[in-house]
């Protein structure tokens, strides 16, 4: 779980995982968000350095945690 209230500037473009309550796992990286919810990208074409210029799911910080740099490789 990522604690929306702890979020930084410096915490855009960090990769976590979303892990569904049906198992499924997905990671992407922290576009921005809001008092509720996360926006991530998840699918960006393998293009990651331009992640920003995609578009951004809402989702629960609860679904998500935050990568290790030797889980994103």
């Amino acid at each position: 779980m990522i604690d929306i209230t702890q979020l930084k500037a410096e915490d855009i473009g960090r990769w976590v995982l979303y892990q569904g309550y049906g198992g499924e796992y997905e990671r992407g990286r922290i576009k921005s968000w809001n008092e509720k919810f996360i926006f991530v990208v998840y699918k960006c074409a393998e293009q990651w350095d331009r992640f920003q210029d995609f578009t951004g799911n809402a989702t629960n910080p609860e679904d998500l945690r935050f990568l290790s740099a030797e889980e994103v490789v």
